[in-house]
């Protein structure tokens, strides 16, 4: 069984920055893909970034070029550096581990950006 667990949200005005980390614990072999997503207040959820095992990232669109992903193996913790942060970033952001044949997913860590 892998527990994560996530930090680092909070409320930042806009053009701030805000790093999220998420730690898995428990048994952490077969860890493969890590990542993050977010959901926003009457809206589905939407990958913001994955890195796979070997560190190669994916971003969405609307935050490439702002946020960066990244992941240290040996402490199976991966990191979310958001920097320009605009008001539409307001959302829980959830961290995504695929574990063997399963998607795990962490508590939420509430980000908010205030314009």
């Amino acid at each position: 069984q892998v527990q994560l667990v996530e930090s680092g949200g909070g409320l930042v005005e806009a053009g701030g920055s805000l790093r999220l980390s998420c730690a898995a614990s428990g048994n952490r072999f077969s860890i493969n893909n890590m990542g993050w997503y977010r959901q926003a207040p009457g809206k589905q959820r939407e990958l913001v970034a994955v890195i796979n095992s070997g560190g190669s990232p994916d971003y969405a669109a609307s935050v490439k070029d702002r946020f960066t992903i990244s992941r240290d193996n040996a402490k199976n913790t991966v990191y979310l550096q958001m920097n320009s942060l605009k008001f539409e970033d307001t959302a829980v952001y959830y961290c995504y581990v695929r574990h063997g044949f399963s998607n795990l997913w962490g508590q939420g860590t509430q980000v908010t950006v205030s314009s």
